[in-house]
């Protein structure tokens, strides 16, 4: 029989405590822990009715790919995988005002142009304040459906009718609520519940369904983490509010790849797509300076070239500084500590300052060779040869690694202008491809001490 009691839930990571405390002890937060009412059913069987048997099918039998509904903006269907998928279910996060609503509101009304029926529910706005955006974007006369409301019960009714639409847009999850619960909007218990109604409605009645997700201080989604594995698709929406570009990111994809971005450019019209985004990170780089070097990244599928900046000072400190944006803080220490260690560079009086330019945040070890280069450009105030890029991951014992991808980042520097590439050397069952050889010099490098011996080769010319 149904039981009602008192359980007290954390707001971050969703673990339960039978008795308040001031820290969780799933996650360390403080002051998470919330009261909250459930009502607990535990049966003695899994139930009095027949089951019914499951159709089983192999791997190999063949069923046709789902239809993709493009919207029309090309580097949002690129992080989609193609477009969207009827009867899933997409949550795009990211931090307050960097473009989220902006990007979905341009995105509904292009669809809506070309005859898509879309719904836009705000939770957070007015429909008077969403008019007045989709007045400044340029949009107003796309026939979007909007309406205000926060009772779950109330959207699904008024959208599973005859004339349903086919793409749903929920902005945000955090405000809506189930009123089968006594908690409030926003807690863990209301984030799993509106998810999994809207869920079960796009996956019922085939709409695409778009969910807005606020973020905690450390960047994460806010509610339970069960809230990820239940859509279809997480996109994070990344970008400093002092740059001008912002990054939509694919962190996970049921119907596509993951790990794609796409770049888009925030103007006074809205986000506008970024086509290049090389040279869009490489566009305040004038003439060579010292502690620079070009990196020949990978996101996703999609070659990326950005800008390292380095800055190495004397520091009178005991434990000299180490500051890093857009890099992990980790691997600068294994890099500076491997160039103390097997090149002879010391690192141990001087503070260390580390910046991607334009904001953009790596994290593949490739960069390893880049950052290198950089902080021994700085140490020596060397600029590196103009027209030169870099990739290589560094071991511990100072070795430079290959890395996936090659051929494709050399093609994207190639095509960018530049003629001279320092890359690991090709492991010995893999040949050269032959790719940009004509354009674009490569010069094999083995080991730190390799670099070393170029920057100081540079340093006497």
């Amino acid at each position: 029989m149904a039981k009602n009691h008192n359980q007290y839930v954390c707001q971050s990571c969703g673990s339960t405590s039978s008795k308040w405390a001031g820290k969780c002890d799933a996650c360390g937060g403080w002051n998470t822990l919330v009261e909250e009412e459930t009502t607990s059913n535990v049966p003695k069987s899994m139930g009095r009715g027949k089951a019914n048997k499951l159709g089983f099918t192999s791997l190999g039998e063949h069923t046709e790919a789902p239809p993709r509904l493009t919207t029309n903006i090309n580097e949002l269907d690129r992080v989609l995988g193609g477009g969207l998928v009827a009867g899933s279910a997409i949550l795009i996060g990211g931090d307050p005002g960097i473009g989220k609503s902006t990007l979905l509101l341009q995105m509904t009304a292009s669809l809506a142009k070309a005859g898509t029926k879309v719904a836009y529910v705000s939770g957070e706005e007015s429909v008077g304040q969403v008019q007045l955006r989709a007045l400044r974007l340029g949009v107003a006369d796309a026939p979007v459906q909007l309406a205000a409301a926060n009772s779950v019960r109330d959207i699904i009714a008024s959208l599973d009718n005859v004339d349903k639409p086919d793409l749903v847009v929920i902005d945000s999850v955090q405000t809506m609520f189930v009123d089968t619960l006594d908690s409030a909007p926003g807690t863990v218990a209301q984030v799993r519940a509106v998810a999994h109604e809207f869920i079960r409605f796009a996956k019922k009645r085939g709409v695409i369904v778009i969910l807005v997700g606020h973020v905690t201080k450390d960047g994460q989604i806010a509610g339970p983490r069960v809230l990820e594995h239940m859509v279809d698709c997480v996109l994070y929406f990344e970008g400093e509010r002092g740059h001008l570009f912002r990054i939509l990111r694919a962190v996970k994809n049921r119907f596509g790849a993951v790990d794609e971005i796409g770049i888009f450019e925030m103007t006074e019209l809205g986000l506008s797509e970024v086509a290049n985004p090389s040279s869009l990170f490489l566009s305040e780089r004038d003439a060579p300076v010292s502690g620079s070097a070009v990196f020949a990244g990978m996101e996703g599928t999609r070659p990326v070239l950005v800008e390292i900046q380095a800055l190495v000072a004397p520091s009178t400190m005991a434990t000299p500084r180490r500051a890093v944006v857009g890099w992990d803080t980790g691997r600068l220490a294994m890099i500076l500590a491997v160039l103390e260690t097997r090149a002879g560079i010391k690192f141990s009086d001087r503070e260390v300052y580390l910046n991607v330019a334009g904001g953009m945040k790596i994290n593949e070890p490739a960069a390893d060779l880049a950052v290198t280069a950089a902080l021994l450009s700085a140490v020596f105030d060397t600029p590196m040869p103009n027209h030169s890029v870099f990739c290589g991951e560094i071991g511990l014992s100072g070795e430079v690694r290959a890395v996936s991808r090659q051929d494709a980042r050399l093609k994207e520097s190639a095509k960018l202008g530049f003629k001279l590439a320092f890359i690991p050397p090709l492991p010995s069952n893999q040949k050269a491809s032959g790719n940009n050889q004509t354009t674009l010099a490569t010069t094999p490098l083995n080991h730190v001490q390799d670099v070393v011996r170029f920057v100081r080769h540079c340093q006497q010319n």
